[in-house]
């Protein structure tokens, strides 16, 4: 029977949570373990809900982080659809939306993020504007994404693109709206938004950047029948597609007094300045090891090592997160893997042709080091580049562009 006196508390059942309970098990903990979930699902995935789930390739059980069985196998009380409304640090209990309250030797905020909104009136009630976070955001989309519908894109990120592809391959008219002069303008160099724009093209979508929506028509029934651009145009539609970012969920954090700054400020062993309180995921501003200063990342990768970290924490074998970043995104046949990041760079070096083709590399180098590099289609490449980036190699442009050698032998 576990002890009622160290339970741990872990509000949020995303990517974070999902692991940070499962770490703890696999790291020791006897006491009990609580998630909690606003969702009313068990932790899912959310990369597959622009890719595999909304072209419908993939159920929601093969969203799931682990079977939903094995929570109970290892004594981790799940409750989802559940709300915490307020954090008692001095009494260590947390309060939920039924008036209900529970107390914890340990709390985990795994919070994660919500999307974006467009702040226009009208705009959140019209039933065919969508944002995509959750399950129930494709559910609520997916059956508008039929052959002949006409999408509009407002954001040319990651999950704008990637929604973008899907849905031309359901056979949609795609035109995506970007504010900045180039898509994925604050992740990547321009040569790889040049690639994307290619390709999209290529694969039919009308990509138009330097644009900014400045309103939208409703119907009488309150949809969304066109978008005003700055230009004067309007663009015809039938469904709208919101992909403009994440607000990191730190109300909980803020209300209870924690430190937030673009995110609940954490050390590298996860902890914030409470000592029974850690936060994980994207939720999260943590120290940034590799380029030092503090950074928030929004990836499955960062949510999984900052969950195993919690953990070792918690059960007293503290080790700091040291891991160097990495993301994916898959867009048509193409896949990018980044690791490291790109900001702050000096030169970037192109390995293969971006301009042709479906598959190159783009290193991004800092005073003669490699700091992050973008890799489409080619994961040999990638388990090299993750080791030149891990290692800060420094490496002659010259010969990274060189593809008589392989990138394994610059190791």
């Amino acid at each position: 029977m576990h002890s009622e006196t160290n339970r741990v508390v872990v509000v949020g059942a995303g990517q974070s949570g999902a692991e940070c309970v499962a770490a703890l098990r696999m790291s020791g903990h006897q006491g009990p373990i609580t998630l909690i979930g606003e969702e009313p699902s068990y932790p899912y995935a959310r990369p597959p809900l622009s890719k595999a789930y909304l072209s419908g390739k993939a159920g929601v059980e093969d969203l799931h982080i682990r079977p939903p069985a094995t929570y109970e196998q290892q004594g981790i009380d799940v409750r989802v659809g559940t709300r915490v409304v307020a954090i008692d640090r001095a009494g260590r209990s947390v309060a939920f939306d039924d008036g209900t309250s529970l107390s914890y030797e340990r709390l985990v905020l795994a919070t994660g993020g919500r999307a974006r909104r467009l702040p226009v009136p009208g705009l959140d009630t019209a039933p065919n504007v969508h944002y995509l976070r959750t399950l129930a955001d494709v559910a609520a989309m997916r059956h508008r994404f039929v052959p002949g519908a006409r999408l509009v894109v407002v954001g040319g990120g990651y999950v704008g693109l990637e929604v973008a592809a899907v849905a031309r391959g359901l056979g949609l008219a795609v035109t995506v709206l970007e504010a900045l002069p180039r898509v994925l303008a604050r992740v990547t160099a321009p040569q790889v938004s040049a690639f994307y724009q290619r390709i999209h093209a290529e694969e039919g979508v009308e990509v138009r950047v330097d644009t900014a929506v400045t309103g939208f028509a409703f119907a009488p029934d309150g949809s969304v029948t066109s978008v005003e651009l700055k230009s004067g145009e309007t663009i015809d539609t039938d469904v709208v597609l919101v992909g403009i970012g994440l607000v990191p969920n730190v109300e909980l954090a803020e209300e209870s007094g924690l430190l937030v700054d673009n995110g609940i400020v954490v050390d590298e062993y996860c902890r914030t300045a409470d000592p029974a309180i850690l936060s994980v995921g994207d939720c999260t501003n943590h120290p940034c090891g590799e380029n030092g200063g503090r950074r928030r990342l929004e990836s499955v990768p960062n949510a999984s090592e900052q969950a195993r970290v919690a953990a070792a924490t918690i059960t007293g074998n503290p080790r700091p997160y040291t891991a160097v970043p990495w993301f994916w995104s898959d867009q048509y046949d193409v896949k990018l893997q980044t690791v490291g990041l790109s900001t702050g760079y000096d030169d970037v070096v192109i390995r293969g042709t971006a301009d042709t083709g479906r598959s190159f590399a783009a290193f991004y180098l800092k005073d003669g080091a490699v700091r992050a590099a973008d890799v489409i289609s080619s994961p040999r490449d990638f388990t090299a580049a993750k080791k030149l980036v891990a290692q800060r190699a420094e490496i002659s442009p010259a010969s990274l562009q060189d593809l008589s050698v392989p990138l394994k032998q610059m190791l």
